[in-house]
């Protein structure tokens, strides 16, 4: 996905799910937690962690409740 598709998506939700090729998921609760760089996405979590991600990985980016949000972590596929 280029990087002004991932802004569009993140810009117009509150909370949102990236899906990345490799199945794994990203909460990401508000569009401030995060930041799109020219090379990477880097997703901050709540505890200050961050996950950085290579933009052409990101396969989707769903909507997501609020609620859900502060639930769900990092699922790696198994």
């Amino acid at each position: 996905m280029n990087r002004g598709l991932i802004r569009q998506h993140l810009a117009s939700r509150e909370g949102a799910v990236i899906r990345t090729s490799d199945g794994r998921q990203y909460a990401v609760p508000h569009p401030e937690f995060v930041l799109i760089g020219r090379h990477n996405v880097v997703v901050e979590h709540p505890n200050g962690y961050l996950d950085i991600i290579d933009p052409l990985h990101i396969v989707s980016i769903r909507p997501g409740s609020r609620r859900k949000m502060r639930k769900r972590e990092v699922k790696s596929p198994e």
